[in-house]
């Protein structure tokens, strides 16, 4: 019973504690089915316990949060039936079903004991997950955009996000390097975690570094070793799968044996089941775009061949043709010059003899000729002498003209004078002297 002060019922401190024991106890007298999201697994080597830290979230808020406990023989078969179901053992960060009792200790408060633990509900809410983020990525018109971008048509220059001692990624480089038919290829490493808590964030940052360098790459190469669906749960995340799904440069993803496709798999605008397959298909492009072209080069040989050799029989029978055609025309054109030439000489003789026979009679005939042309030139020039003599100024005179001038001038216009001037006018016979009175325009008769 409680005691009293000052009218008040007081409870001692045990009296509280037994009496929340005897409710849980009552209340929980069977381990119960509980959901929460495993925030920290808390796993201690040295005892084997595990101190997990369970929260329930609502928008990034904490409804509620709890400490619990998981006994190291419990916590070996749950780890075991794990990693038979899922392939990789209990972490943090996963959302879990458990099995657990519900205690009070008065000394140590409650606890709640995790005894099992359901890897099929674990199993169950990854795949909810990657659902969530396929609808969002189709929401946001993103699921096909990777695979709408150009690749190369010989993708020559790689940036491949992986693991330097990645088995996965040895391979890859193995394939490409040691190709038979001698392909070269270029590679850069950008490290990352590949999976885990921190793989998201890590592969982002290595697509964020790519993406500043992205002119001298084809493309990108996400590549690891084999996996599960829990150890490839980082490829279903909204974060990462975005990142490719926007990336400039096509993105192919070559992540392990799951037989379970991931997110990033299904937007990539490529994915192999492993990096060796990965590896073989970028082998086949260069395949696949060599034997067309050598198919052409034979072709193009064949068919030059043939031509050649068409040619050259065409030649050979052009040849002989023309050489049959020149001979016959030479032989012709040696005929008709041989008749070209007598009938020259002959034509020669005939024309000497009827030039020579026409200069006998000419050279007979210059003498008279000659005689006679003298005289008509004799004729002739006594006319024209006649003809200058009647012509002189003298002669001129005689008939009874005059020339008049001023100052030795003639004058040829009565503009020339004026009125006062001494002007001299020649005759037959001397030289007359006379002064300007007047001048006048000469009348003219219409």
């Amino acid at each position: 019973m409680p005691e009293t002060y000052n009218h008040k019922s007081v409870f001692t401190l045990p009296e509280v504690t037994r009496s929340i024991q005897k409710t849980i106890t009552e209340r929980y007298k069977t381990p119960v089915w509980i959901k929460a999201e495993l925030n920290k697994l808390n796993f201690y080597k040295q005892s084997g316990h595990c101190f997990p830290e369970l929260v329930e979230k609502q928008e990034g808020r904490v409804l509620a949060q709890m400490r619990a406990i998981i006994w190291k023989d419990d916590f070996i078969v749950i780890n075991r039936e794990f990693q038979r179901v899922l392939h990789e053992p209990l972490k943090d960060g996963i959302k879990i079903l458990f099995l657990a009792t519900i205690s009070f200790d008065p000394t140590h408060g409650l606890a709640l004991r995790i005894m099992d633990i359901d890897p099929s509900f674990t199993l169950g809410d990854l795949e909810r997950e990657k659902q969530e983020t396929i609808q969002r990525l189709k929401n946001e018109n993103l699921y096909e955009k990777n695979r709408q971008l150009r690749l190369a048509m010989l993708p020559q220059r790689m940036a491949v996000i992986s693991v330097e001692t990645s088995k996965g990624y040895a391979d890859f480089i193995k394939i490409i390097q040691a190709n038979t038919q001698g392909y070269q290829f270029f590679h850069m490493l950008f490290p990352s975690l590949l999976q885990g808590e921190k793989a998201v964030a890590s592969m982002m940052a290595q697509l964020n570094r790519i993406r500043k360098v992205k002119d001298h790459f084809d493309l990108v190469v996400i590549v690891r070793g084999g996996g599960d669906d829990v150890g490839l749960s980082c490829y279903n995340d909204y974060r990462l799968v975005r990142a490719i799904a926007e990336f400039p440069l096509p993105v192919l993803t070559g992540i392990g044996h799951s037989t379970n496709e991931t997110v990033c798999e299904m937007i990539s605008y490529s994915n192999a089941i492993t990096p060796t397959k990965l590896a073989e298909w970028l082998l086949q492009k260069f395949h696949d775009f060599r034997e067309p072209v050598e198919a052409a080069n034979k072709t193009i040989i064949d068919k030059a061949l043939r031509l050649i050799s068409e040619q050259k029989t065409r030649f050979r029978a052009e040849v002989k043709m023309f050489r049959s055609v020149t001979v016959n025309m030479l032989q012709r054109r040696r005929n008709d010059m041989k008749i070209q030439t007598r009938s020259l000489i002959q034509q020669s003789i005939f024309r000497f003899r009827n030039e020579k026979t026409y200069l006998t009679q000419f050279q007979k005939r210059i003498p008279g000729a000659s005689n006679i042309l003298l005289k008509n030139r004799n004729l002739e020039l006594g006319h024209l002498g006649q003809q200058i003599k009647n012509m002189s100024p003298e002669n001129v005179l005689k008939r009874g003209y005059s020339i008049t001038s001023r100052n030795g001038k003639a004058i040829k216009s009565f503009e020339d004078i004026q009125p006062g001037d001494i002007l001299n006018t020649t005759i037959f016979i001397g030289n007359i002297d006379s002064i300007v009175q007047s001048t006048r325009k000469p009348e003219t008769h219409e």
